[in-house]
């Protein structure tokens, strides 16, 4: 066991008005399994990039451990995979490696073919292993599960249990309760470290942003009524203060000296008030500061006259003549929630397209009602660019309503005078399914569209499906989200 010390953290981007960190002072034990989680531009990645030394900083990171990074940098694809465990582990043992994959639950032969023939989720798996299996050092592991099937994910999961000193950076609430120990969460004013899993993190956050709101509600209520109070003791000083010099000839120096004492001491009262609404102010300034609002999201689907919207008899895709799937059949009507899952590679992304129309071989029969409108989110961003206002016309969506969203999803103003291109995948996302929401549709087509987004957007968009009941048909690896708002499940077989 040993200590990464973080000491007076302060990082900033050149150039930008507000630093990502101010006065980060924690340590971290390297025997922990960390789970990092935070909203979508938070600076997640940052935060592991000043741990590996790739940015200039103030304040200090003091560690005695070697720190490295998942997804490693594999510069020649085309070798076997063998050999780059032997490049990123160089004194492993064969059978150090096999013990590794069986604990992955893979066969050895994947060891053998060249790297770059190899699944998404192999790839995944050999990388895992050569840094585990690489001593003792200390793993920044960056998204390991995006676009993964959920068989490969549940084997991911089975071998990080096993695993120890790690910060795992993932928006998979089922990966992070199985497997971390302490979470690290980046909020809006500082970062905590707290022991237990996601669940209990959000359990104790949640019971204390009610605890906040509910003392930031008594506190306005108490300066409310201390300032009331305020002005009519302020009041009744100076008519009192007023009334010494009003009195006729024949008033007393005492009746004068008295109403004097009089006006005073409501005056001192009236001071006392003051700084007791001083002190609530200060109090309630203290209070809100890292509250994640999750605004509720908005979706205003279109019902169509006809049921079902989509109907398919053994239908099965195929590839080259072959088909690639056994056959399924299934009807889509007003208000159902199709969670479609399988292997990747299965077919399933092929589907929607299949709907969407798109000119894909297949056996058996699809029907779709005339006139439907649809709402599509594809899977793939790399066609994102430009700024967000030509990306509103050119889609011809609300403009208004489609920002109401992003902000309600954690975009700042900075955000959105950034070029779509640079922003990160998790915000590209999130421009994707604001689009969508903001579209009146009979169904909403959605392939993957939780890649990259944060947990607390994730649960935003479960929220708005279940309180507005779009019907809807996904390809999704989020078991948390598919158990939340699918209503019925196809999975595809070999």
């Amino acid at each position: 066991m040993s200590l990464i010390k973080i000491s007076n953290l302060t990082f900033g981007y050149d150039g930008s008005i507000k630093n990502v960190f101010e006065n980060l002072t924690f340590n971290i034990d390297t025997d922990w399994k960390l789970g990092l989680i935070g909203r979508n531009g938070k600076g997640k990645t940052t935060f592991l990039k000043l741990l590996q030394g790739k940015y200039e900083y103030k304040g200090t990171i003091t560690k005695n451990v070697e720190v490295d990074y998942f997804p490693f940098e594999v510069k020649n694809k085309e070798r076997m995979a063998i050999e780059i465990v032997n490049e990123i582990a160089p004194n492993v043992e064969d059978w150090e490696i096999i013990k590794e994959l069986n604990l992955l639950n893979t066969e050895t032969e994947i060891l053998y073919r060249n790297f770059n023939t190899l699944s998404g989720g192999e790839q995944v798996k050999i990388l895992l292993i050569s840094l585990f299996l690489k001593g003792e050092n200390f793993l920044l592991i960056d998204e390991p599960t995006n676009h993964l099937d959920i068989e490969t994910k549940n084997n991911i999961v089975e071998y990080l249990k096993k695993k120890k000193g790690f910060i795992l950076v993932s928006h998979d609430r089922n990966l992070l309760d199985k497997v971390v120990d302490h979470i690290i969460s980046i909020n809006n004013t500082d970062i905590e470290i707290v022991q237990g899993n996601f669940s209990s993190w959000k359990e104790n956050k949640d019971k204390q942003d009610n605890f906040e709101m509910k003392q930031n509600e008594k506190l306005q209520k108490d300066i409310n009524r201390l300032e009331v109070a305020s002005k009519k003791t302020e009041s009744w000083s100076n008519d009192a203060e007023k009334s010494k010099y009003k009195s006729n000839n024949s008033e007393t120096t005492i009746d004068r000296g008295y109403i004097g004492h009089k006006s005073a001491k409501m005056m001192k009262k009236s001071k006392v008030i003051e700084k007791r609404i001083e002190k609530n102010i200060n109090e309630k300034s203290n209070l809100l500061n890292n509250i994640d609002r999750n605004d509720s999201l908005k979706i205003i689907p279109l019902e169509s006259r006809k049921n079902p919207l989509i109907l398919a008899n053994n239908l099965q895709i195929k590839y080259e003549d072959k088909t690639i799937f056994q056959p399924i059949s299934f009807e889509i009507k007003n208000g159902d929630r199709i969670a479609i899952v399988g292997k990747n590679g299965i077919g399933k992304s092929s589907i929607l397209k299949l709907i969407l129309e798109n000119r894909i071989q297949y056996n058996g029969e699809l029907k779709l009602a005339n006139d439907l409108k649809i709402s599509y989110v594809p899977q793939n961003t790399d066609n994102l660019k430009g700024k967000l206002k030509t990306y509103i016309s050119e889609n011809k969506v609300d403009e208004s309503i489609f920002k109401a969203m992003l902000s309600k999803m954690g975009f700042s103003k900075t955000d959105f005078d950034t070029d779509i291109k640079d922003m990160s995948e998790g915000q590209k996302k999130k421009v994707l399914i604001a689009k969508s929401i903001s579209e009146q549709a009979n169904i909403y087509i959605w392939d993957e569209p939780l890649n990259y987004i944060d947990i607390l957007t994730r649960i935003q968009i479960e929220d708005a499906i279940l309180k507005y009941s779009p019907t809807l048909i996904f390809v999704e690896h989020d078991e948390a989200f598919i158990e939340k708002v699918a209503t019925k499940i196809i999975k595809l077989e070999k």
